[in-house]
């Protein structure tokens, strides 16, 4: 067990003492406890400034969170031990939720695992690991799911996240164990999809819709749909299943294109499904100046702002894209808008709808408001946790 200590400075642990678990490094007396005398991942003792003890945490030295707490109890170590419970417990919540083994299993903090991220698809799982700490323990991360889950086939590591870069880690992707094939097939909300996991988006599937997605059936019977940066077909296969007459999908990736085809067949709405591979403004753009307009159309872009340097020049494109979708609605149609930029709050999208409205001279009612699901828990003191954000808006006029 590491005895090693991190002092905090005198006024600098309130934070920390509420329950919050990071340690920022301009918190650290780095006269009596220098960061450089750790090496990335090494586990100590965290106190105040006067010897209290705050917890156990892991430490890197090269990381603007230089900690990260992981338990209250100085005597705990991040072993295999302490990973098979809090992987057991995360287990106990999603198997509360969901009938189908098809969820987020671990969201890293609020599942007290900093730094790992584990979706699962059935027996089939996939690793995301954004964190010094965590990356020195693969092999007992490895144990612990398979001592927890013992009916696993596979464990690929998504390693290739812009996070690791940060931490100062390496990134690929590889397996953990078995042999993870290179698509899986999921349901969600009774509908199937095939998804890839080593080439596809951050773990080859967004969980954190599922409810947004389940939503949308009160919307789209026999009307016309239109899924931006659509991905899969997560939203637009599903508003066909949910009575949708005809859905066009927009996304500017081939191999995206090709799945939402493929996932169209499989739920066979083949005949309701048309793909537009394209950038998605000039989809708009030119569906625009052909005369298009839809019943529905769902906005679910990246996240325009990823810093927050980004800040202004993402909330305007936000605006545009919003723009361009209510000029595209027909009047009595529905907006569905989200955002997963976790520096953009419900506010601002709410703020980016009245200018929207403003100058699309439109008429614009707020009907519900949708959140990421719950097998990605919000720590309740980690705001960056609460990231996605949707709203169902219906154009008046």
């Amino acid at each position: 067990m590491s005895n090693k200590l991190l002092r905090i400075k005198k006024g600098q642990d309130r934070r920390i003492r509420s329950g919050h678990p990071w340690v920022f490094s301009n918190e650290i007396d780095n006269a009596l406890t220098p960061l450089k005398s750790f090496q990335p991942g090494e586990e100590a003792i965290v106190e105040t400034h006067d010897g209290k003890p705050l917890g156990k945490a892991y430490v890197n030295p090269h990381s603007l969170i230089a900690a990260r707490i992981f338990s209250k109890n100085i005597n705990d170590e991040l072993n295999e031990i302490w990973l098979k419970k809090h992987i057991a417990t995360a287990l106990s919540l999603r198997a509360r939720l969901f009938a189908k083994p098809f969820y987020r299993l671990v969201y890293s903090e609020t599942d007290n695992l900093p730094g790992l991220v584990i979706d699962r698809f059935a027996n089939d799982l996939v690793v995301q690991i954004n964190t010094a700490g965590m990356d020195s323990k693969q092999e007992q991360i490895a144990n612990a799911l398979l001592a927890v889950l013992p009916e696993t086939r596979s464990i690929l590591l998504r390693n290739d996240s812009k996070i690791r870069v940060q931490e100062g880690l390496t990134t690929y992707v590889k397996p953990l164990y078995g042999l993870p094939p290179e698509e899986v097939e999921l349901e969600e909300n009774g509908i199937l999809f095939t998804a890839p996991l080593g080439k596809g988006q951050k773990t080859g599937w967004f969980y954190d819709h599922r409810m947004n997605r389940a939503r949308l059936a009160n919307y789209v019977d026999n009307c016309s749909v239109l899924d931006v940066f659509s991905y899969l077909g997560g939203f637009g296969i599903q508003a066909a299943r949910f009575g949708a007459t005809a859905v066009d999908c927009i996304d500017s990736s081939r191999s995206a294109c090709d799945f939402i085809l493929r996932n169209a067949k499989l739920n066979q709405v083949e005949d309701k499904v048309n793909v537009i591979c394209d950038d998605a403004f000039d989809a708009l753009k030119a569906l625009s100046q052909a005369g298009k307009s839809y019943d529905v159309i769902v906005l679910d872009p990246p996240a325009f702002v990823k810093k927050a340097k980004d800040h202004k020049e993402g909330l305007l494109a936000y605006q545009r894209i919003n723009e361009l979708a209510i000029k595209l609605l027909v009047p009595g149609g529905i907006l569905v808008s989200c955002s997963c930029s976790m520096q953009v709050s419900m506010q601002e999208m709410l703020e980016i709808m009245q200018r929207v409205a403003y100058r699309t001279q439109s008429q614009l009612q707020l009907l519900e408001r949708g959140h990421q699901g719950p097998d990605h828990p919000v720590h309740i003191l980690i705001g960056e946790t609460d990231y996605l954000k949707t709203i169902f808006i219906k154009k008046v006029v």
